[in-house]
Protein backbone atom coordinates (compact mmCIF):
# COMPACT_ATOMS: atom_id res chain seq x y z
CA UNK A 1 0.00 0.00 0.00
CA UNK A 2 1.34 3.40 -0.99
CA UNK A 3 -0.29 6.70 -0.27
CA UNK A 4 -0.70 9.26 -3.03
CA UNK A 5 -1.65 12.94 -3.36
CA UNK A 6 -5.33 12.07 -2.88
CA UNK A 7 -6.93 12.69 0.53
CA UNK A 8 -6.19 10.03 3.14
CA UNK A 9 -9.33 8.32 4.41
CA UNK A 10 -9.57 6.98 7.96
CA UNK A 11 -12.79 6.31 9.82
CA UNK A 12 -15.21 8.98 8.65
CA UNK A 13 -12.40 11.51 8.17
CA UNK A 14 -10.58 12.73 5.07
CA UNK A 15 -7.16 14.39 5.41
CA UNK A 16 -5.92 16.53 2.53
CA UNK A 17 -2.38 16.13 1.14
CA UNK A 18 0.19 18.31 2.87
CA UNK A 19 -1.81 18.59 6.09
CA UNK A 20 -1.94 16.99 9.52
CA UNK A 21 -4.85 16.42 11.84
CA UNK A 22 -5.87 14.50 14.95
CA UNK A 23 -8.94 12.33 14.43
CA UNK A 24 -10.93 10.43 17.05
CA UNK A 25 -12.12 6.91 16.34
CA UNK A 26 -14.98 5.80 18.65
CA UNK A 27 -14.11 2.82 20.86
CA UNK A 28 -16.73 2.54 23.59
CA UNK A 29 -18.76 4.36 26.21
CA UNK A 30 -17.93 4.12 29.91
CA UNK A 31 -20.51 3.16 32.48
CA UNK A 32 -21.09 6.86 33.30
CA UNK A 33 -21.79 7.58 29.61
CA UNK A 34 -18.34 9.09 28.96
CA UNK A 35 -17.27 8.31 25.38
CA UNK A 36 -13.85 6.72 24.81
CA UNK A 37 -11.99 7.15 21.55
CA UNK A 38 -8.69 6.09 20.00
CA UNK A 39 -7.02 9.27 18.83
CA UNK A 40 -4.84 9.12 15.72
CA UNK A 41 -2.67 11.96 14.44
CA UNK A 42 -2.42 11.74 10.65
CA UNK A 43 0.42 13.43 8.78
CA UNK A 44 -0.40 13.13 5.09
CA UNK A 45 2.34 14.12 2.68
CA UNK A 46 1.91 15.68 -0.74
CA UNK A 47 4.25 13.17 -2.34
CA UNK A 48 3.66 9.43 -2.88
CA UNK A 49 5.26 7.11 -0.36
CA UNK A 50 4.61 4.37 2.20
CA UNK A 51 2.20 4.48 5.11
CA UNK A 52 3.89 4.05 8.50
CA UNK A 53 2.11 3.72 11.83
CA UNK A 54 3.69 4.47 15.20
CA UNK A 55 1.73 3.23 18.22
CA UNK A 56 2.22 3.40 21.98
CA UNK A 57 0.50 2.41 25.24
CA UNK A 58 -0.96 -0.83 23.94
CA UNK A 59 -0.19 -1.66 27.55
CA UNK A 60 -1.63 1.30 29.42
CA UNK A 61 1.16 1.59 31.99
CA UNK A 62 3.95 1.71 29.40
CA UNK A 63 4.02 5.49 29.21
CA UNK A 64 7.48 5.95 27.75
CA UNK A 65 6.11 5.37 24.26
CA UNK A 66 3.58 8.16 24.74
CA UNK A 67 6.40 10.64 25.28
CA UNK A 68 8.30 9.27 22.28
CA UNK A 69 5.17 9.73 20.14
CA UNK A 70 4.73 13.30 21.44
CA UNK A 71 8.29 14.21 20.52
CA UNK A 72 7.96 12.61 17.09
CA UNK A 73 4.89 14.73 16.37
CA UNK A 74 6.88 17.83 17.32
CA UNK A 75 10.04 16.88 15.42
CA UNK A 76 11.30 19.57 13.00
CA UNK A 77 11.19 17.02 10.17
CA UNK A 78 7.38 16.84 10.46
CA UNK A 79 6.51 20.49 11.00
CA UNK A 80 5.90 23.16 8.38
CA UNK A 81 7.53 23.78 5.99
CA UNK A 82 9.16 20.31 6.12
CA UNK A 83 5.71 18.66 6.08
CA UNK A 84 5.42 19.78 2.46
CA UNK A 85 8.31 17.42 1.63
CA UNK A 86 6.92 14.37 3.45
CA UNK A 87 6.59 11.33 1.20
CA UNK A 88 3.73 9.09 2.23
CA UNK A 89 1.68 9.14 5.40
CA UNK A 90 2.46 8.74 9.10
CA UNK A 91 -0.22 7.53 11.53
CA UNK A 92 0.69 8.19 15.18
CA UNK A 93 -1.41 6.65 17.95
CA UNK A 94 0.14 7.83 21.24
CA UNK A 95 -2.37 5.95 23.42
CA UNK A 96 -3.97 2.78 22.05
CA UNK A 97 -5.28 1.51 25.40
CA UNK A 98 -6.86 4.64 26.91
CA UNK A 99 -8.59 2.55 29.60
CA UNK A 100 -5.31 1.21 30.96
CA UNK A 101 -3.54 4.55 30.56
CA UNK A 102 -6.11 6.38 32.69
CA UNK A 103 -5.95 3.68 35.36
CA UNK A 104 -2.13 3.31 35.30
CA UNK A 105 -2.76 -0.32 34.38
CA UNK A 106 -1.31 -2.69 31.81
CA UNK A 107 -4.76 -4.15 31.18
CA UNK A 108 -8.24 -3.16 30.12
CA UNK A 109 -11.14 -2.97 32.63
CA UNK A 110 -12.00 -6.62 31.89
CA UNK A 111 -8.42 -7.57 32.94
CA UNK A 112 -7.56 -8.68 29.44
CA UNK A 113 -4.17 -7.98 27.87
CA UNK A 114 -4.79 -6.09 24.63
CA UNK A 115 -1.59 -7.48 23.15
CA UNK A 116 -2.97 -11.00 23.47
CA UNK A 117 -6.33 -10.09 21.90
CA UNK A 118 -5.43 -9.46 18.25
CA UNK A 119 -6.80 -9.57 15.57
CA UNK A 120 -9.93 -9.04 17.65
CA UNK A 121 -13.60 -9.13 16.80
CA UNK A 122 -16.44 -6.61 16.55
CA UNK A 123 -18.55 -8.99 18.65
CA UNK A 124 -15.85 -9.94 21.14
CA UNK A 125 -14.74 -8.60 24.51
CA UNK A 126 -13.78 -4.96 25.01
CA UNK A 127 -10.16 -5.94 24.31
CA UNK A 128 -11.21 -7.80 21.18
CA UNK A 129 -13.22 -4.87 19.89
CA UNK A 130 -10.38 -2.41 20.47
CA UNK A 131 -7.94 -4.79 18.77
CA UNK A 132 -10.29 -5.12 15.79
CA UNK A 133 -10.58 -1.34 15.51
CA UNK A 134 -6.80 -0.94 15.53
CA UNK A 135 -6.37 -3.63 12.89
CA UNK A 136 -9.05 -2.26 10.56
CA UNK A 137 -8.23 1.44 10.85
CA UNK A 138 -4.46 1.41 11.39
CA UNK A 139 -2.73 -1.85 10.45
CA UNK A 140 -4.79 -2.48 7.32
CA UNK A 141 -3.98 1.02 6.04
CA UNK A 142 -0.23 0.78 6.67
CA UNK A 143 2.80 -0.77 5.01
CA UNK A 144 5.03 -0.70 8.09
CA UNK A 145 4.58 -0.31 11.82
CA UNK A 146 6.59 0.59 14.92
CA UNK A 147 5.02 -0.36 18.25
CA UNK A 148 6.55 1.35 21.31
CA UNK A 149 6.77 -0.53 24.62
CA UNK A 150 8.64 -0.57 27.92
CA UNK A 151 9.18 -3.26 30.51
CA UNK A 152 6.36 -3.85 32.97
CA UNK A 153 6.32 -1.98 36.29
CA UNK A 154 9.25 -2.81 38.57
CA UNK A 155 11.34 -3.94 35.59
CA UNK A 156 13.51 -2.08 33.12
CA UNK A 157 14.70 -2.85 29.59
CA UNK A 158 17.78 -1.81 27.67
CA UNK A 159 16.64 -0.08 24.44
CA UNK A 160 16.09 -2.87 21.93
CA UNK A 161 14.16 -3.79 18.80
CA UNK A 162 12.26 -7.07 18.70
CA UNK A 163 11.25 -8.37 15.31
CA UNK A 164 10.20 -11.50 13.45
CA UNK A 165 11.03 -10.53 9.89
CA UNK A 166 9.10 -12.17 7.07
CA UNK A 167 10.69 -9.84 4.52
CA UNK A 168 14.42 -9.11 4.13
CA UNK A 169 13.93 -5.34 4.32
CA UNK A 170 12.36 -5.62 7.76
CA UNK A 171 15.60 -6.67 9.43
CA UNK A 172 17.36 -3.83 7.61
CA UNK A 173 14.82 -1.37 9.03
CA UNK A 174 15.38 -2.86 12.48
CA UNK A 175 19.10 -2.22 12.11
CA UNK A 176 18.48 1.28 10.73
CA UNK A 177 16.51 2.12 13.91
CA UNK A 178 19.83 2.19 15.73
CA UNK A 179 18.85 0.63 19.06
CA UNK A 180 21.75 -1.13 20.81
CA UNK A 181 20.17 -4.58 20.39
CA UNK A 182 18.05 -6.25 17.70
CA UNK A 183 16.43 -9.42 19.02
CA UNK A 184 14.74 -11.68 16.50
CA UNK A 185 12.03 -13.26 18.62
CA UNK A 186 9.13 -15.60 18.05
CA UNK A 187 5.62 -14.30 17.50
CA UNK A 188 3.19 -14.59 20.41
CA UNK A 189 -0.34 -15.74 19.69
CA UNK A 190 -2.76 -12.85 19.96
CA UNK A 191 -0.10 -10.14 19.67
CA UNK A 192 -0.36 -7.18 17.33
CA UNK A 193 2.89 -8.28 15.72
CA UNK A 194 1.48 -11.74 14.90
CA UNK A 195 -1.81 -10.35 13.58
CA UNK A 196 -0.01 -7.79 11.42
CA UNK A 197 2.37 -10.38 9.99
CA UNK A 198 -0.63 -12.54 9.07
CA UNK A 199 -1.65 -9.56 6.92
CA UNK A 200 1.82 -9.51 5.35
CA UNK A 201 3.07 -6.56 7.41
CA UNK A 202 6.04 -6.75 9.76
CA UNK A 203 6.06 -4.60 12.89
CA UNK A 204 9.15 -3.40 14.76
CA UNK A 205 8.63 -3.53 18.52
CA UNK A 206 10.75 -1.06 20.50
CA UNK A 207 11.31 -1.99 24.15
CA UNK A 208 13.00 0.42 26.57
CA UNK A 209 12.76 1.67 30.11
CA UNK A 210 10.25 0.86 32.85
CA UNK A 211 6.47 0.97 33.19
CA UNK A 212 5.01 4.23 34.61
CA UNK A 213 8.42 5.92 34.39
CA UNK A 214 10.28 8.16 31.95
CA UNK A 215 13.90 7.43 31.03
CA UNK A 216 15.48 10.22 29.01
CA UNK A 217 18.08 8.12 27.18
CA UNK A 218 15.47 5.48 26.32
CA UNK A 219 13.15 8.21 25.01
CA UNK A 220 15.94 9.66 22.89
CA UNK A 221 16.73 6.22 21.48
CA UNK A 222 13.08 5.82 20.49
CA UNK A 223 12.73 9.23 18.88
CA UNK A 224 15.98 8.89 16.93
CA UNK A 225 15.04 5.37 15.87
CA UNK A 226 11.63 6.27 14.47
CA UNK A 227 13.10 9.17 12.49
CA UNK A 228 15.87 6.90 11.17
CA UNK A 229 13.30 4.38 9.95
CA UNK A 230 11.43 7.19 8.20
CA UNK A 231 14.65 8.24 6.54
CA UNK A 232 15.40 4.64 5.50
CA UNK A 233 11.93 4.50 3.91
CA UNK A 234 12.74 7.77 2.10
CA UNK A 235 9.76 9.48 3.75
CA UNK A 236 11.93 12.33 5.04
CA UNK A 237 15.33 13.68 4.15
CA UNK A 238 18.55 13.11 6.07
CA UNK A 239 18.78 16.63 7.50
CA UNK A 240 18.94 16.54 11.30
CA UNK A 241 18.81 12.74 11.48
CA UNK A 242 22.10 11.12 12.43
CA UNK A 243 23.14 7.64 11.44
CA UNK A 244 24.05 5.28 14.32
CA UNK A 245 27.79 5.31 14.96
CA UNK A 246 27.83 1.58 15.68
CA UNK A 247 25.99 -1.39 14.22
CA UNK A 248 23.43 -2.89 16.61
CA UNK A 249 24.05 -6.20 18.33
CA UNK A 250 21.86 -8.75 16.54
CA UNK A 251 20.87 -11.79 18.57
CA UNK A 252 18.43 -14.66 18.06
CA UNK A 253 18.04 -15.92 21.60
CA UNK A 254 17.74 -14.80 25.20
CA UNK A 255 16.81 -16.28 28.55
CA UNK A 256 15.65 -15.25 32.03
CA UNK A 257 17.61 -15.95 35.18
CA UNK A 258 15.00 -16.66 37.85
CA UNK A 259 15.15 -16.31 41.60
CA UNK A 260 16.33 -19.49 43.37
CA UNK A 261 14.35 -18.54 46.50
CA UNK A 262 12.05 -15.92 47.97
CA UNK A 263 13.61 -13.03 49.85
CA UNK A 264 15.49 -9.79 49.24
CA UNK A 265 17.58 -9.33 46.11
CA UNK A 266 20.92 -7.54 46.14
CA UNK A 267 21.75 -7.13 42.43
CA UNK A 268 25.34 -6.75 41.23
CA UNK A 269 24.61 -6.35 37.51
CA UNK A 270 22.36 -4.03 35.53
CA UNK A 271 21.14 -3.55 31.97
CA UNK A 272 23.98 -3.10 29.52
CA UNK A 273 26.41 -5.27 31.48
CA UNK A 274 28.20 -8.12 29.74
CA UNK A 275 28.30 -11.28 31.83
CA UNK A 276 30.16 -14.58 31.63
CA UNK A 277 28.82 -18.11 32.31
CA UNK A 278 28.42 -18.79 36.06
CA UNK A 279 29.05 -15.11 36.87
CA UNK A 280 27.47 -13.86 40.10
CA UNK A 281 24.57 -11.55 39.22
CA UNK A 282 23.25 -10.98 42.71
CA UNK A 283 22.30 -12.59 46.00
CA UNK A 284 18.86 -13.41 47.41
CA UNK A 285 18.68 -13.63 51.18
CA UNK A 286 15.98 -13.97 53.82
CA UNK A 287 15.23 -10.88 55.96
CA UNK A 288 17.47 -12.21 58.75
CA UNK A 289 20.50 -12.81 56.53
CA UNK A 290 20.68 -16.41 57.71
CA UNK A 291 20.15 -18.01 54.30
CA UNK A 292 21.76 -16.50 51.22
CA UNK A 293 21.41 -17.90 47.69
CA UNK A 294 23.61 -16.78 44.79
CA UNK A 295 22.02 -15.78 41.48
CA UNK A 296 24.27 -17.05 38.68
CA UNK A 297 24.26 -16.58 34.93
CA UNK A 298 23.68 -19.88 33.19
CA UNK A 299 25.22 -18.65 29.95
CA UNK A 300 27.19 -15.55 29.07
CA UNK A 301 25.66 -12.60 27.25
CA UNK A 302 24.32 -9.08 27.56
CA UNK A 303 21.83 -8.04 30.26
CA UNK A 304 18.92 -6.48 28.34
CA UNK A 305 16.37 -6.45 31.16
CA UNK A 306 16.17 -6.83 34.93
CA UNK A 307 13.88 -6.39 37.89
CA UNK A 308 13.98 -3.18 39.89
CA UNK A 309 12.07 -4.70 42.80
CA UNK A 310 14.24 -6.04 45.63
CA UNK A 311 11.42 -8.12 47.13
CA UNK A 312 11.28 -11.35 45.09
CA UNK A 313 9.54 -14.71 45.14
CA UNK A 314 11.03 -18.01 44.08
CA UNK A 315 10.82 -18.26 40.30
CA UNK A 316 10.55 -14.52 39.63
CA UNK A 317 12.44 -13.31 36.55
CA UNK A 318 15.44 -11.31 37.74
CA UNK A 319 17.77 -10.82 34.79
CA UNK A 320 17.02 -11.06 31.05
CA UNK A 321 20.18 -12.01 29.17
CA UNK A 322 20.64 -11.99 25.41
CA UNK A 323 23.11 -14.30 23.72
CA UNK A 324 25.81 -12.30 21.95
CA UNK A 325 28.62 -13.44 19.71
CA UNK A 326 32.06 -13.58 21.26
CA UNK A 327 33.25 -11.46 18.35
CA UNK A 328 30.97 -8.59 19.31
CA UNK A 329 32.35 -5.91 21.61
CA UNK A 330 29.02 -5.18 23.28
CA UNK A 331 30.34 -2.65 25.76
CA UNK A 332 31.98 -0.58 23.01
CA UNK A 333 28.78 -0.65 20.95
CA UNK A 334 26.66 0.48 23.89
CA UNK A 335 29.09 3.23 24.83
CA UNK A 336 29.25 4.56 21.28
CA UNK A 337 25.47 4.71 20.86
CA UNK A 338 24.93 6.26 24.30
CA UNK A 339 27.47 9.03 23.67
CA UNK A 340 25.85 9.74 20.32
CA UNK A 341 22.44 10.22 21.94
CA UNK A 342 23.92 12.55 24.56
CA UNK A 343 25.50 14.72 21.87
CA UNK A 344 22.64 14.65 19.32
CA UNK A 345 21.60 18.27 18.55
CA UNK A 346 18.00 17.07 18.19
CA UNK A 347 17.94 16.83 21.98
CA UNK A 348 19.57 20.14 22.88
CA UNK A 349 18.22 21.03 26.34
CA UNK A 350 17.28 24.51 25.20
CA UNK A 351 15.37 23.20 22.20
CA UNK A 352 14.12 19.82 23.35
CA UNK A 353 11.03 18.84 21.42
Amino acid sequence: MTSNPKPFEIGTHSISPGTRRTVDLPVSVLSDHTPVTMSVHVLHGRRPGPVLFVSAAVHGDEVIGVEIARRILNAPQLEAPELERLKGTVLVVPIVNAFGFLNHSRYLPDRRDLNRSFPGSQRGSLAGRLAQLFMSEIVNRADYGIDLHSAAIHRTNLPQIRVSPSRPETLELAKAFGAPVVLTSRLREGSMRAAAQAKGKDVLVFEAGEGLRFDEMAIRAGVSGVLRVMRALKMVGARGITRPKAAPIVTKSSYWVRSPAGGLLRPYKSIGDVVEPEMLLGIVSDPFGENERPVLAEYGGLVIGRTNLPVVNEGDGLFHIADVSAKVDAEQTLGSLASQLEADPLFDEDEII
